[in-house]
């Protein structure tokens, strides 16, 4: 007769096997896709979410009980690292844990793999306190960061890196982003109290029309948002919200988002102004859907093309933009507390290879510009290689290129004013994501 399924072991399986994908390379995202239809899907994202942003500091306390930990198979080593999450970060009995995992792992069809399961978390379970003493004693794990990435951010931002490194491990904000021409800010504050929750606008983020950035607690699925399918609000950081201000479209303009999966960026843009010739690319054809299904639910329109900004004949007709936003791919240091598999994938030696990539998407945006045109670079990186880094060499080689100083009262409190742009670190006055915007000015030739 068949054991009836604990939930609790299935969904620790479950989160086990998100994080063994991570692991093996796949995206955060990608490895939570399987479980979207599961009735677990919500505990089953927490709790590997959870050990992903933990994982570092996790894994070296859970190897020191194992004899030999690179001798296990991915899955199992998967799931002690995820139940070590829940005996350390969770509100759950230690002991449930134990045997929850115990079973996970005949549900991973690891039955063999059992004994040794029960025998290591009940180890770490009584020997808690001395294991984590020591892995602590390691600052990089004591964070749960990369070694790499952790002397980075100390010597870009030695005054600002302790700060980085806990935002990085907060549970982000819900924000969101209002149209307040479709429902004003006081108003939908009132309807998040109607539905049970709690709004408060954000200082610094607003448009002509009034407040546009909304905090929201408790953080709850998009369709629990009101008027969310009428178009009322996105899901956007507010960070991510300065983008459409600086870019400073005006009526009658033609624009080019070059880079625009999945759409917040390109929306944001055409809600805030109108009468816009809007080109929104993305180099990927799937991603580009994203940006459809987006405009659609605003009921926005823009031109899609499927291309790479570098590849010009693919797309262009020849007549330039007088704004282009270039929302760069990168490494994403800048949203780690979103998306904490950054900190398992990303490498040292992927930065330079991305800001190589970045200078030439910035230089191929470039070209594209009108005279007197401007473009505005952002990344949601915080490492200056990607970013001040990237525009200082387009500067160099570029005669036409001007710099032009972002509006300071356009930016939030905490903003940290670079050479070239200004960089918003995580968390911060204003609680918003790690970005980097600058804004350049296309002269004409001989000016």
């Amino acid at each position: 007769m068949n054991r009836p399924e604990n939930p609790a072991a299935a969904t620790l399986a479950d989160a086990a096997r998100a994080v063994a994908a991570v692991l093996a390379g796949q995206s955060a995202d990608a490895a939570l896709a399987a479980f979207e239809s599961s009735a677990r899907r919500a505990a089953v994202r927490a709790i590997a979410l959870g050990t992903m942003r933990w994982y570092l500091r996790l894994q070296p306390a859970v190897d020191g009980l194992l004899a030999r930990p690179r001798a296990l198979g991915r899955d199992v080593h998967a799931l002690l690292v995820t139940a070590a999450h829940q005996i350390e970060y969770s509100r759950n009995a230690p002991q449930q844990t134990v045997h929850a995992a115990v079973d996970a792992a005949r549900i991973l069809r690891h039955a063999h793999a059992s004994g040794l399961v029960n025998a290591v978390l009940r180890k770490l379970v009584a020997q808690r306190e001395a294991l984590f003493a020591r892995v602590d004693e390691d600052p990089a794990r004591r964070s749960a960061h990369p070694e790499w990435l952790v002397a980075a951010l100390q010597a870009a931002w030695p005054q600002q890196a302790t700060a980085i490194l806990a935002a990085n491990n907060a549970h982000p904000p819900l924000t969101l982003r209002l149209n307040p021409q479709l429902r004003p800010a006081q108003q939908y504050l009132q309807d998040l109290a109607c539905a049970g929750l709690s709004g408060r606008p954000l200082e610094g983020i607003a448009g002509a029309a009034g407040p546009t950035a909304i905090s929201v607690e408790p953080p709850v699925p998009v369709a629990a948002l009101p008027g969310f399918s009428e178009g009322w609000v996105s899901v956007q950081d507010a960070a991510g919200q300065l983008a459409a201000p600086l870019l400073d479209a005006l009526p009658g303009m033609r624009v080019l988002d070059a880079c625009a999966a999945p759409g917040s960026k390109t929306a944001h843009i055409l809600e805030r102004t109108g009468g816009l010739e809007l080109w929104a690319l993305d180099i990927d054809p799937a991603r580009l859907e994203r940006v459809a299904e987006t405009l659609s639910r605003l009921k926005l329109s823009a031109h899609l093309a499927a291309a790479d900004v570098r590849r010009p004949e693919r797309f262009w007709d020849g007549r330039p933009f007088e704004r282009i936003l270039v929302d760069a791919p990168c490494s994403g240091t800048g949203v780690i507390r979103r998306h904490p598999d950054i900190k398992l994938l990303r490498r040292a030696e992927d930065i330079a290879q991305l800001a190589a990539t970045q200078l030439e998407i910035l230089g191929a945006a470039f070209r594209l510009l009108a005279p007197g045109g401007r473009l505005l670079y952002s990344t949601c990186s915080v490492l200056p290689a990607e970013n001040e880094g990237v525009v200082a060499r387009l500067l160099a080689g570029e005669p036409q290129a001007r710099p032009v100083a972002l509006p300071a009262a356009q930016l939030p409190a905490g903003a940290v004013p670079c050479p070239y742009g200004a960089q918003l670190l995580a968390g911060g006055a204003a609680d918003t994501d790690g970005f980097y915007y600058a804004c350049i000015e296309k002269t004409t030739p001989g000016s």
